[in-house]
């Protein structure tokens, strides 16, 4: 690639040194997957070099083609609006440079994979004395007001749990909206699990990290019943690199619009692994057309005849019309407040 085009990498900055030090870690964790590009970064605020010092110096390397990349989990008011604000102003007042603006991380099946690992050391740490379905899991996003970027902290929430099969699983955020963590965790203690782990979806460190694993310290002294567990946040993980370079790499590219990078039947998603590569068919042939009346071209019939899917399914359920109807065995079935419960119940 030639060396007119370089990469930008944009963080938001932090008065925490170690914050800034875990940044600029990434980085160059970033160049190191880019090497035909060259790299350099910057802050909005809080933190030097800003921004513009970083394109100064990609235009001092002769580059006129800037590929910037939002060094941030989500797309909320710093993603959305001060960062493009930032290189709109500064590809204005230089002609001849062009800058590209990637899209932000968003929920991607290498940082759910970068969450596994965080969340399985934190179990591994605190021993397997508790059954999942006795552990709860509460994932801490930055917290916006942007309700966009706060539905997908729940989102990721939600696949984790129900990847792990935790017994249950909340949100809750550092600031700006609800429910902020310290009432999240005294709502969290009220629902009677025996361990709760505590996950901020982070990439760094800084001071909303530590205020969270002091609220915490301070949750468990109050609720003593119950072990808090204090998961690590997601930092320079090696797939969190990948997913900053295969962002840098989609503005060369193109991207599928399509979200097929979290099926499950494409890639491996957390619980779900035996169904990578199934063969695509419906299961509900069976049933196109019923109820709509008699077809047009033929008579109405009674469709009661049996049949089955013979491709390595164990999970059956029967319909009324009389055949057997297969589907891949979902990983949690024995989940407490799950499929059994509507067995016991006669729903």
């Amino acid at each position: 690639m030639s060396e007119t085009t370089g990469v930008m990498v944009c963080g938001h900055g932090s008065r925490d040194a170690e914050a800034v030090r875990e940044f600029q870690a990434v980085a160059r964790g970033i160049a190191a997957r880019l090497p035909q590009y060259p790299v350099e970064s910057g802050f909005l605020e809080f933190a030097r070099p800003v921004i513009r010092d970083g394109l100064d110096r990609l235009r001092a390397r002769g580059v006129t083609r800037v590929l910037a990349v939002p060094g941030m989990l989500f797309a909320a008011g710093h993603a959305k609006n001060d960062i493009p604000s930032v290189l709109n102003t500064y590809e204005a007042r230089h002609p001849g440079l062009a800058i590209e603006y990637a899209r932000e991380l968003a929920i991607d099946d290498k940082l759910l994979r970068a969450a596994c690992a965080r969340l399985e050391a934190a179990l591994a740490g605190a021993g397997d004395g508790v059954p999942r379905h006795e552990t709860m899991l509460v994932v801490v996003g930055r917290g916006a007001s942007d309700p966009d970027a706060n539905s997908n902290v729940a989102k990721v929430m939600r696949m984790l749990w129900e990847g792990f099969g935790f017994g249950w699983g909340e949100t809750a955020y550092s600031g700006v909206t609800f429910p902020l963590v310290a009432p999240a965790l005294d709502h969290a203690a009220k629902l009677g699990y025996r361990r709760i782990v505590v996950f901020p979806y982070f990439l760094f460190t800084g001071v909303l990290v530590k205020r969270i694993y002091a609220h915490t310290d301070a949750a468990a002294a109050r609720h003593p019943g119950i072990e808090f567990i204090k998961a690590g946040y997601l930092n320079d993980h090696p797939l969190v690199l990948d997913s900053f370079a295969e962002r840098v790499e989609e503005l060369v590219v193109g991207v599928n619009a399509m979200n097929c990078k979290l099926c499950k039947y494409r890639t491996h998603i957390l619980g779900f692994e035996a169904e990578v590569g199934l063969a695509q068919e419906s299961h509900h042939h069976h049933v196109e057309g019923v109820g709509t009346g008699p077809a047009r071209d033929g008579p109405d019939h009674d469709h009661a005849h049996d049949h089955a899917h013979d491709h390595g399914h164990d999970h059956a359920h029967g319909h009324a019309h009389g055949h057997t109807h297969h589907h891949h065995p979902y990983p949690h079935a024995d989940h407490p407040l799950g499929p059994r419960t509507l067995k016991s119940s006669g729903r």
